[in-house]
């Protein structure tokens, strides 16, 4: 099946920590069987409400294909993970 992951990382991240972050995170979805199909750094957005007392946050978009059992699991080590403030997980 095909995904699709948005996530956000605190803005005041540094450039290196954020692709940190962004490769963890892909190797998160590849070690368990997944396929990276994109990725795309959003950029930063001003947030709708703020969350830990930030209102900007660093957005990032992956599309990716993984069996059915694979969002759960990346959904509880993503909950878990430093600096992803908020994420969403969407079957395409």
């Amino acid at each position: 099946m095909k995904y699709e992951l948005m996530y956000i990382i605190p803005s005041a991240s540094s450039d290196e920590e954020k692709e940190s972050l962004i490769a963890q995170v892909n190797g998160m979805i590849e070690k368990d069987g997944g396929t990276i199909e994109s990725v795309e750094r959003v950029g930063n957005k001003k947030l709708a409400y703020a969350i830990n007392k930030k209102r900007e946050g660093f957005y990032v978009l992956v599309n990716f294909s993984a069996d059915a059992k694979l969002p759960n699991k990346l959904g509880k080590l993503l909950a878990i993970t430093n600096n992803i403030m908020r994420y969403i997980i969407i079957a395409k």
